[in-house]
């Protein structure tokens, strides 16, 4: 190989080496989230309020390690993922690689992140506007034809601010649920055991704390009721573009 060859393959791998990497993970990555499904799933059926992988303080510090450089490279690879211009093929990898519960039909945007994939469930038709940021460590339930704006920010899991170690504390009561038909406006903020009611509204902005009634629409830090919605919708989310 020339000398010209040689660079441009290693500039190659400089600007590809985490898609490489990414391929070469992919199956460890979905036996991984195959496990935390596992236990997620035996954690609720023994009623426990403890979420799964909390507890890593008292496993050695090599396994610890290990799960966290597992979570980071995740964490790395679903960033990198949520930047992949191709709509369809972002939609698969989340499904069969992350195990995202992705219902047909669901969109995802350009530039969205997603903490705890396998506890992540969308809806057949839903929109996730672009760089929105999905926080499912203690669960989300998104359901059908549901239409989530840009830069909105759903959150199951907090810190504890009166805790002297400023640990999180939050489980499976921290679960975000939104019914169908729901609108979230650009740039709200979502906050952890809400349950928003089926074609409610939530205006741009707004920061929501407390349950949200069903057709109902609110506005405002902290969001508060202002208005009654239609409630003979009929609408479908159908639009199905390939790419961004």
């Amino acid at each position: 190989m020339t000398f010209s060859e040689i660079t441009l393959l290693l500039l190659a791998l400089w600007v590809l080496w985490d898609k490489l990497l990414f391929c070469l993970l992919a199956i460890p990555i979905r036996i991984y989230q195959l496990r935390k499904r596992r236990q997620t799933h035996e954690a609720e059926s023994a009623s426990t309020n403890v979420p799964p992988f909390v507890a890593v303080s008292s496993v050695s510090t090599f396994k610890y390690k290990v799960w966290r450089a597992t979570v980071d490279f995740i964490r790395m690879a679903d960033i990198r993922l949520g930047h992949l211009p191709c709509m369809w093929l972002r939609a698969a990898i989340y499904r069969h690689i992350f195990l995202v519960r992705l219902a047909p039909k669901a969109l995802i945007h350009y530039g969205s992140e997603m903490r705890e994939h396998t506890r992540l469930v969308i809806g057949a038709r839903s929109i996730i506007g672009d760089h929105a940021l999905l926080d499912a460590r203690n669960g989300i339930e998104i359901g059908e034809d549901v239409n989530i704006s840009s830069h909105v920010q759903i959150y199951t899991e907090q810190h504890d601010h009166e805790d002297a170690e400023f640990r999180c504390r939050s489980n499976n009561g921290f679960r975000v649920i939104i019914e169908r038909r729901v609108w979230i406006g650009p740039g709200a903020i979502i906050l952890p055991k809400v349950h928003i009611g089926e074609g409610a509204v939530v205006a741009a902005g707004a920061v929501v704390t407390k349950d949200v009634p069903p057709f109902t629409i609110v506005a405002g830090i902290p969001a508060v009721p202002i208005k009654v919605r239609n409630q003979q919708l009929t609408y479908r989310l159908d639009d199905h573009p390939w790419f961004y």
